[in-house]
């Protein structure tokens, strides 16, 4: 039976947002993101886009290529909650989902066509979605996910647009190549140093050549640009989590080394989020009592992988929940409510210098060791000299936070 896959995309989604909150601000140029220089657009209407600017630039950049344009800092919860809903109607609809970012989706209806009609089932599906969460949103719907993605794409804003079985090649041929998911600025201008700039183009060439000039990912993008994909649809599932606890050789009552442990442990499962491009929503701080009573606390939060989002919100936490002034025998924290996708969701409140720190520290991290890269905070006394280290016995790179 061949596959059915839907990708959904809420367009523009964060000022979808801050246009149903406040009409006045429909059909005007919109950048979501830092209101200061240093700040990082997050999202920008189609209005601005005719100006050059896109998702990720500095907002200083943007400013003076659209003066015009209505600047707005956004909120991290009311964008996590209208995802919330869209979730919901989709969960409830449909009987395999994957939410792979707080705005995308995608869903596998493979087999629906005996019965209802996938398109017509996914039509019905987005006016239902555009009516109860009022937020305009597109489809694409094909044999697999990289094809429907991109088909999405090309049926923005607000609409829909399937490719039938076979024609996939077809479909993909006349379109940039930056339009192949995997794509970007660097590689994107790599492919264009050797004349590509069509699809259809890297469809005629042989995979080995993509391979020997990009390497493993130059068959990946090949097989992609021909509308190969077997990538499944990973089911959506709320109760995920990850965790890390440490019980102490002796209780302890040392709050500095409390908070520190805390520290450290929050920055480690972080990274473990960046790196499985995953992303929380719930956290949870856990105290075990040398009399072996054992106290949990748990908040909602805004989807992140961010450190500095997270360390404060776990310190906070704790805060509230240690209060007995005994020894503390195990100390945890967890991560749950977890969903596929990249660091994005905290881009309005980031400069772009912390979107560079956390890929240099990531990049270290995955060349060396999730411990080469810790915070001052995060290390207790004499810490340096006991912890392992890969630098030929130099101790790690240590991270000192200055308040903005």
């Amino acid at each position: 039976m061949q596959k059915t896959i839907l990708h959904l995309d809420l367009d523009t989604f964060f000022v979808s947002v801050e246009r149903k909150l406040d009409n006045r601000l429909v059909g005007k140029p919109i950048l979501v993101g830092g209101l200061s220089d240093r700040g990082v657009v997050a999202a920008c209407s189609y209005e601005t886009r005719g100006f050059g600017i896109h998702s990720g630039m500095p907002m200083k950049m943007a400013k003076e290529l659209c003066p015009e344009a209505i600047r707005i800092k956004g909120n991290a919860g009311t964008y996590s909650t209208h995802s919330d809903v869209v979730t919901d109607i989709i969960k409830a609809y449909v009987p395999l989902f994957e939410k792979s970012s707080i705005d995308e989706f995608y869903a596998d209806l493979t087999g629906m066509d005996r019965f209802f009609g996938s398109y017509k089932y996914a039509s019905e599906l987005r006016q239902r979605i555009i009516n109860e969460a009022g937020l305009p949103i597109s489809f694409g719907l094909s044999v697999n996910k990289v094809v429907s993605k991109v088909a999405t794409g090309q049926a923005k804003p607000n609409n829909q647009l399937k490719i039938d079985y076979g024609l996939e090649k077809q479909f993909l041929a006349p379109l940039s190549i930056k339009k192949i998911p995997m794509v970007g600025d660097k590689t994107y201008q790599t492919l264009r140093n050797l004349g590509l700039r069509k699809v259809g183009t890297v469809q005629k060439m042989p995979m080995d050549v993509m391979q020997r000039v990009l390497g493993k990912n130059g068959g990946i993008i090949w097989k992609r640009a021909n509308g190969i994909d077997h990538s499944p649809v990973v089911p959506f599932c709320e109760r995920k989590s990850i965790s890390n606890e440490r019980t102490f050789d002796k209780d302890t009552i040392d709050v500095v080394k409390l908070r520190g442990l805390l520290i450290a442990m929050t920055e480690n499962l972080a990274y473990q989020l960046r790196r499985g491009e995953k992303l929380t929503a719930c956290i949870a701080v856990k105290i075990r009592y040398s009399d072996f009573n054992t106290y949990s606390k748990q908040m909602r939060i805004p989807y992140t992988s961010a450190d500095h989002i997270l360390i404060p919100k776990i310190l906070e936490l704790f805060k509230t929940l240690y209060n007995r002034r005994l020894l503390v025998r195990l100390i945890g924290i967890r991560f749950s409510h977890l969903v596929s996708g990249n660091y994005q969701i905290n881009l309005f409140e980031d400069t772009e210098e912390a979107l560079s720190l956390y890929q240099a520290m990531d990049h270290i991290r995955n060349k060396y060791g999730d411990k080469s890269v810790v915070r001052a905070s995060a290390m207790g006394k004499n810490t340096i000299g006991r912890m392992h280290n890969p630098f030929n016995g130099q101790p790690p790179i240590v991270l000192a936070h200055r308040k903005q």
